[in-house]
C-alpha cells in the first residue's frame, strides 16, 4: 500500500453500466475535514470531521479504515469506511505528514516532521514499536514494490534516505535538489522518482547504485521558473507515463517515463498538490489547495473533464485499488 500517497486506496461502492464507480477520500488541511467523493456522480456525498491539520491519507490493507495524519494532534486517525466516522487513532509521534505501510499491511511507517524520525506503528495493536532517525523535516514515504527497502525524503537535508525495514536503520542516502517532498517507485522497482519542490526538478534514482541517473526539469511558457514546484508523482501501472503535480504552477506535467520527456502540461486548479488514480486508471484526481477543489483528468485523452468542490486547502487523496 503506498500513500502519497498520498497517495492512496479506496473502496468500490457500486456498479453503473459497464464501469465501476469508486469512492475517493480527500483530506482538507485547513477545514479539518475529509471529503468523500462518489466517482459515478463526481459529487461530495459526505464531509467527515477529523483532527487538526489533516494531510497524509490512505487505507488499511483490508480497506476497513481510512487513515488520516492529523499533524497538529500528533496522531493518525482511523475512519471506519462503513460508518464514515472517526473510531480510533494511532500514536504517530510529533506532526505526522505522509506514511506508507509494509507489504503485509501490518506495520505503518510515518514521517514525523517535527522530530526528524520515521515512526513504526503496529496497526492492530495501536502501538509504536520503533523509530528510525532520518534527516531534517522528513516527509515523503514509500515502500519498494518488493517490500525490501523503505524510502523517506527529508525536506531540509535534501536527501532520499534508504531504510532497511528489518534492521530499521538507514543504509544509504542520496542527495537531491532542494526540498524533496514526495517519492515514488516505478512499478517494477527499477527506479525511484523524487520531487524537489524548491529545486524544481524530479530526480530519477537508481535504487541499487544509490545514484541519480537523470533529472527532469519543467518549463511552462509564460510562467516564472520559481512558480514551478514539483510535489506529487503518480506513475501508470504499465510504467509508461508519469504525472507530476507542479504546485503553484497550477499544472500537471505528463512525462514519458521511459525517455523522461514532458509530453504535455495540463491546467488544473490552484496549487495542485497530490493525486490518485482510480483503480482502472481511467481517471486521475488532483487536490488543488487554493481553489478548494479536485480536478478530474481523463487519462486516455489527457484532458481535464470535471471539477469537484471540497473543503478548505485539500491536500491528500485516497482511492481504492480494487
Amino acid at each position: 500500500m503506498q500513500l502519497h500517497f498520498v497517495l492512496g486506496i479506496g473502496l468500490v461502492t457500486l456498479f453503473v453500466g459497464n464501469a465501476y464507480a469508486y469512492t475517493a477520500y480527500v483530506s482538507n488541511e485547513k477545514s479539518n475535514t475529509v471529503s468523500k467523493i462518489d466517482t459515478s456522480t463526481w459529487k461530495v456525498t459526505k464531509t467527515i470531521r477529523v483532527g487538526q491539520r489533516p494531510r497524509g491519507i490512505g487505507y488499511t490493507k483490508d480497506q476497513k479504515y481510512v487513515l488520516v495524519a492529523c499533524g497538529d494532534d500528533d496522531a493518525i486517525q482511523l475512519i471506519d469506511t462503513g460508518s464514515d466516522t472517526v473510531v480510533d487513532s494511532l500514536p504517530s509521534g510529533p506532526d505526522p505528514e505522509l506514511f506508507t505501510a509494509g507489504s503485509d499491511g501490518k506495520l505503518l511507517y510515518v514521517a514525523n516532521e517535527n522530530d526528524n524520525t520515521v515512526t513504526i506503528i503496529d496497526i492492530a495493536r495501536r502501538t509504536q514499536i520503533g523509530e528510525v532517525q532520518v534527516g531534517v523535516e522528513p516527509e515523503g514515504m514509500v515502500m519498494s514494490p518488493d517490500g525490501k527497502i523503505l524510502i523517506n525524503t527529508s525536506e531540509t537535508t535534501n536527501m532520499a534516505h534508504f531504510i532497511d525495514p528489518v534492521k530499521r536503520e538507514v543504509v544509504a542516502s542520496v542527495l537531491v535538489d532542494q526540498r524533496p517532498r514526495f517519492a515514488a517507485f516505478t512499478p517494477d522497482g527499477s527506479e525511484l522518482w523524487v520531487s524537489s519542490e524548491v529545486g524544481g526538478t524530479v530526480a530519477v534514482i537508481d535504487p541499487v547504485k544509490y545514484s541519480v541517473k537523470h533529472k527532469i526539469e519543467f518549463t511552462i511558457p509564460g510562467m516564472r521558473a520559481d512558480h514551478i514546484q514539483p510535489v506529487g508523482i503518480n506513475i501508470t501501472e504499465d510504467g509508461k507515463l508519469a504525472f507530476v503535480a507542479l504546485g503553484p504552477a497550477n499544472h500537471i506535467a505528463v512525462v514519458d517515463a521511459k525517455t523522461y520527456k514532458t509530453l504535455k502540461y495540463l491546467l488544473v486548479g490552484a496549487r495542485v498538490w497530490h493525486m490518485a488514480f482510480t483503480p482502472d486508471e481511467k481517471h486521475l484526481l488532483t487536490t488543488n489547495g487554493l481553489s478548494n477543489d479536485v480536478s478530474v483528468i481523463d487519462v486516455a485523452s489527457l484532458k481535464v473533464v470535471n471539477t469537484v468542490q471540497v473543503g478548505e486547502l485539500p491536500w491528500g487523496i485516497a482511492i481504492s485499488d480494487h
